[in-house]
C-alpha cells in the first residue's frame, strides 16, 4: 500500500522550515516475532502500519497549523502565539518557497483554556493544492502541511484499521498488521484458559462462560460491554451514513474482501463478544450482560496479552451494560440484514431478550469501586441507556411500544447534546439515528431540528475559542477531552447530513484542526499524522517507550488528550497546575491523559470518515 504524500515526503517536508534538520525514518526492532514472519516497523512505504519515527525534539514554534494538512476547498485557518496586540503580517508559501497568499492576522487576546496570548490567521480564500506548505507569521514558520482534498483518506483507513490488533482471541497476523504480529491472547491454550471458561467473581454466579473474542478495551487487557456498546455503535453508524463509501473502504483485517463491508466485518468481532456476556436462559437474571470482563488483580507494563496470568473473572451484570447489549444487537440486526440474515435475526433476539430483562432490572447500577484489575466503569444513571436502547430497537422493528418507551422517556425532549456523549452518556447516540434513520417517529421533524440546534451551539463554542475547537467546559478539561471533542463534531456533522448547509461540513473540517495540530501544545493527537504527533499512549503492548523491542501504537491511534484532574502519578508530579489544554504529556505512564481507547478510535474513525467522504 503507498503512503499518503504527507507521510512519503517527510524529509522534504522537514527541509522546508530552516530551523528543523531533516530526520529519515528508522527501523524499530522486529515485535512479537514468530506470527506470519514478524516484519520490521519501519518508515518503508511497504508497510501498511509503518509511519516515520517523530524526532524527540520537534522545534516549537507559534504557528500552530493542522500538521496533516486542510482540504482545498475548506476553511482553513491556523493560530499564532503573540503579545502583539496589533494584526501581525503572514505568508503561504509552498514547497519551493514561493509566496502563494498573504495578508494579516486577527488578534484574539487572552485564550482562558492556554492561557496563551493568539492569534487567527485565515487563509481558507487560497485553494491551491500541493504538499510541504509553511505558514509564516511575523517571520515565524509553522510546521509543514499538505493542501489535498484526500487529506483524510488514510486517516479513515488507519483509524478503522487500529482495531484489528485490538482484537482478543486470536493472533494478529504480521501479514496484515506488519510490526504488530502477536500470539492470539486469553485462548483455551493460555493461563487459566483464558477467556474460554471464565468463572464469575466470588457470589456472582456458579457457572462459567466463554467470552472470547472482542476488542481489549484500551492500554489493558479488560473487556467492558459499556465501552464496547458504544465504539461498536459508532462503526456502525458510521456505516449507515454512508454504506457507498463504507462498502468502498478497504481495511487492514482477515475478513477483507469479503461479501461482508469490512467496517461492519470488524464490528462483528465485538458484537459476537457483547452476545457472549449475555446470562444464559435458566439462570437467575437471565437475558442481563455481565458488566465486564478482565483480570483479578493489575498487571504491570509491559504485558503481552497471551503472556497474562492473572485469573480471569466475570464481574456481576449491570443495568447500563444489559441496555448497551440491547443497542446494539438492535442496530447490527439491520445492518448486517443485507449481508446475514440468520445472524441479524439471531441479533435481534438477543436485543429484544436483553431489553426485557432490562425492564425487570431497571436499577442494577454497576458500582465505581469495581475498580481491582479493570477499569469500574461505574454507572448509576440508565435513563440515558434505556432511551438509546428503545431508540434502535424501534427504528429495526417499528414496533409501537418501542416507540412508545421513546416518547416517554424524559430525555426524549431533552438537551441531550449540552454536552459531549460518551459511555457513560448515550442517549445523543439514539437521538442522533432517530434522525437520520428512516423510521416513523411521530415527532421526528422535531428530534432532526434538535440535532441541528446542538450543532448550533457547537459552532458558536468553536467560533469563540482561539483554536476552533468545539469544546469550552467550565472547571477544566474531562478525561478523553479529544473524544468528546470529536463526538461533539459528530454532531455538527450529522446537521450537515439533515440539512446540507456548508457551514456544519466546514464546521467538522475545521475542528478536526485541533486534533492534528492547532492547539496550545502544538501536538498532533493521532499516531503518525503529524510533525509533532503523539507515539507513547499508555498500552501493555505498544509500550515502546519501556522496552524497544516493542512498537508504539499502530498509525491513527487518538490518544486521550488534555485532562485537568491528573489522575496519574506522573502528570500530576509534572504539570499541576496546568491551563486546561496544557494538562497533556506524551508518557506511557500518564493514563489519565494519554491512554488510548476503542471507543475514542472510534470517535475518530466517525469524523475522519466524514470527512473523508465528502471528496
Amino acid at each position: 500500500m503507498r503512503l499518503p504524500a504527507f507521510l512519503l515526503s517527510r524529509k522534504a517536508r522537514l527541509a522546508a522550515v530552516a530551523a528543523i534538520v531533516a530526520v529519515p525514518a528508522v527501523t524499530l526492532p522486529i515485535v512479537f516475532s514468530g506470527h506470519d514472519g514478524a516484519l520490521p516497523v519501519a518508515g518503508g512505504a511497504d508497510s501498511a502500519y509503518a509511519f516515520p519515527a517523530t524526532p524527540d525534539h520537534i522545534p516549537d514554534t507559534p504557528v500552530r497549523v493542522n500538521q496533516v494538512g486542510y482540504l482545498p476547498d475548506g476553511p482553513k485557518r491556523a493560530t499564532v502565539i503573540s503579545d502583539s496586540t496589533t494584526p501581525l503580517p503572514w505568508q503561504l508559501k509552498d514547497k519551493a518557497g514561493k509566496v502563494v497568499a498573504s495578508g494579516e492576522s486577527q488578534p484574539r487576546g487572552m485564550d482562558p483554556s492556554s492561557g496563551q496570548n493568539t492569534h487567527v490567521v485565515d487563509f481558507s480564500e487560497y485553494h491551491g493544492t500541493g504538499h510541504t506548505y509553511t505558514l509564516e507569521v511575523d517571520g515565524k514558520a509553522s510546521l509543514p502541511f499538505d493542501l489535498d482534498p484526500k487529506a483524510y483518506k488514510q486517516l479513515s483507513v488507519d483509524s478503522l484499521s487500529f482495531f484489528y490488533p485490538q482484537r482478543s482471541g486470536i493472533a494478529i497476523s504480521d501479514k496484515i498488521a506488519p510490526g504488530y504480529g502477536r500470539a492470539a491472547g486469553h485462548t483455551a491454550d493460555t493461563h487459566n484458559g483464558g477467556d474460554t471458561k471464565v468463572p464469575c467473581q466470588p457470589g456472582v454466579c456458579d457457572y462459567t462462560l466463554d467470552v472470547t473474542g472482542g476488542w481489549y478495551d484500551a492500554g489493558d487487557h479488560g473487556k467492558y460491554v459499556v465501552n464496547g456498546g458504544i465504539s461498536v455503535a459508532q462503526l456502525m453508524s458510521l456505516y449507515e451514513r454512508s454504506p457507498k463509501a463504507s462498502k468502498a473502504r478497504a481495511l487492514r483485517l482477515p475478513e477483507t474482501g469479503g461479501k461482508t463491508p469490512d467496517v461492519l466485518a470488524e464490528a462483528r468481532w465485538e458484537l459476537d463478544f457483547l452476545t457472549k456476556m449475555q446470562v444464559p436462559a435458566g439462570q437467575p437474571l437471565a437475558g442481563m450482560a455481565h458488566h465486564k470482563i478482565h483480570d483479578a488483580a493489575w498487571t504491570g507494563l509491559p504485558t503481552d496479552p497471551a503472556a497474562d496470568t492473572q485469573q480471569r473473572e466475570l464481574h456481576a451484570p449491570s443495568t447500563a451494560a444489559t441496555l448497551n447489549l440491547a443497542a446494539a444487537a438492535a442496530q447490527g440486526a439491520r445492518v448486517f440484514e443485507p449481508y446475514d440474515s440468520a445472524y441479524a435475526e439471531k441479533l435481534l433476539k438477543v436485543a429484544k431478550t436483553a431489553y426485557a430483562a432490562a425492564l425487570e432490572h431497571p436499577t442494577m447500577y454497576a458500582p465505581d469501586s469495581d475498580s481491582t484489575g479493570g477499569g469500574a466503569y461505574g454507572d448509576s444513571d440508565v435513563s440515558d441507556e434505556f432511551y438509546w436502547a428503545a431508540a434502535e430497537l424501534y427504528i429495526t422493528t417499528g414496533d409501537k411500544r418501542y416507540a412508545t418507551d421513546v416518547t416517554a422517556s424524559p430525555l426524549h425532549k431533552a438537551d441531550v447534546f449540552s454536552r459531549a456523549f460518551d459511555w457513560q452518556n448515550t442517549a445523543a447516540l439514539g437521538r442522533l439515528d432517530l434522525a437520520t434513520v428512516d423510521n416513523k417517529l411521530p415527532d421526528r421533524d422535531r428530534v432532526r431540528q434538535s440535532v441541528v440546534e446542538g450543532a448550533d451551539r457547537f459552532l458558536k463554542t468553536m467560533d469563540g475559542q482561539a483554536y476552533g475547537q468545539p469544546y469550552a467546559p467550565e472547571g477544566g478539561y474531562d478525561w478523553a477531552s479529544n473524544s468528546q471533542i470529536l463526538n461533539n463534531l459528530a454532531v455538527v456533522a450529522t446537521a450537515f447530513e439533515i440539512t446540507g448547509k456548508d457551514r456544519y461540513r466546514d464546521g467538522v473540517v475545521s475542528g478536526m484542526d485541533y486534533i492534528l495540530g492547532r492547539n496550545a501544545l502544538n501536538q498532533s493527537y493521532v499516531t503518525g499524522y503529524g510533525e509533532k504527533a503523539s507515539k507513547n499512549q499508555h498500552s501493555r503492548w505498544y509500550a515502546h517507550q519501556l522496552d524497544p523491542k516493542l512498537p508504539n501504537p499502530p498509525r491513527g491511534t487518538l490518544a486521550g488528550g488534555p485532562n485537568s484532574q491528573l489522575q496519574d502519578e506522573v502528570a500530576s508530579a509534572a504539570l499541576k497546575g496546568c491551563k486546561p489544554q496544557l494538562c497533556y504529556m506524551d508518557d506511557i505512564q500518564s493514563w489519565s491523559t494519554n491512554e488510548l481507547t476503542i471507543n475514542w478510535n472510534a470517535s475518530l474513525a466517525w469524523v475522519s470518515s466524514f470527512v473523508a467522504d465528502q471528496h
